[in-house]
């Protein structure tokens, strides 16, 4: 109990801490998530000399590269920024995987984690687009008059026509499911325009290269005499980029910003520690 208890501090401290620093500056402090890291490996080299089990430093590894696997997979889908991938690496680190209460918990919080950072990325996702509501609506209707859209919801409107014909000569339970999937499609097309309008709206800002930080987005690809120096198939701004760019007194430069997604992070680990597995809490 105690051990749990000394973990669950150490993390609460550097998930906090890195929370607070993604929404104030979009980035995790290196200190913060190397910490974390390093915190998980002591306090289980702590715990296997103290208690004389080996198997505390063991689960400890496994859990590290187990989620550091995971995190590759998010941060090269880029999905992740490399602050939540070292985040997520420290935290199989500190609590390992392994038989008994280390396996339930990091199964419990990987499962919180996907149900918090779906709530967390919805939710922001509305507040972007509502702070600019007026870009967003911009971007929204002009998205919706490219041909594309329209042929495509010709398409969607054509299948709607031919299924409320169909409703009048099927059985009730297929007229059900024909119009059903029918405002489904129209629905997720919508959907995803409204996607793509809060990504073009409220996600991109032009930027000094002077601002810029190791690990940002670039959003558009950056060339000089034939070279390019870099863009968008870097998954993060190198430190020898940004010093190109400023050699070569680039001005302004578009950059995606990403949603500080770390907060989840405290928030499935909230759910975890108080409620167990939230899926199962509610079956």
């Amino acid at each position: 109990m105690i051990v749990l208890l000394i973990k669950n501090i150490i993390a609460f401290f550097y998930l906090l801490t890195g929370s607070v620093s993604d929404i104030k500056t979009r980035e995790v402090a290196d200190w913060s998530n190397y910490g974390l890291i390093a915190m998980g490996f002591a306090s289980n080299a702590i715990f296997s000399i103290a208690f004389h089990d080996i198997r505390y430093v063991l689960y400890s590894v496994l859990g590290f590269l187990v989620l550091w696997l995971l995190a590759l997979l998010m941060y090269y889908s880029a999905q992740w920024g490399g602050g939540d991938a070292k985040m997520f690496m420290g935290l199989g680190a500190l609590y390992g995987i392994g038989p008994g209460d280390g396996y339930a918990f990091m199964t419990s919080f990987i499962v919180n984690l996907l149900l918090a950072g779906s709530v967390y990325g919805i939710a922001w996702s509305l507040f972007a687009a509502f702070r600019n509501r007026e870009k967003f609506l911009k971007t929204f209707i002009g998205l919706c008059k490219q041909k594309e859209p329209i042929a495509i919801m010709k398409i969607v409107l054509a299948a709607i026509a031919v299924s409320i014909v169909l409703y009048f000569f099927l059985d009730p339970y297929l007229r059900i499911v024909i119009l059903s999937f029918s405002i489904l499609a129209a629905g997720i097309f919508y959907l995803w325009l409204a996607i793509k309008a809060i990504e073009e709206s409220c996600m991109y800002k032009k930027i000094s290269v002077s601002e810029l930080t190791e690990g940002d987005w670039i959003a558009e690809n950056i060339r000089r005499k034939g070279k390019q120096i870099c863009g968008p198939g870097d998954l993060g701004i190198s430190k020898n980029q940004i010093f190109a760019l400023k050699k070569l007194n680039v001005g302004k430069i578009k950059v995606k910003e990403g949603i500080p997604f770390v907060p989840s992070f405290l928030a499935g680990w909230l759910m975890t520690v108080f409620y167990g597995n939230f899926i199962m809490l509610l079956i």
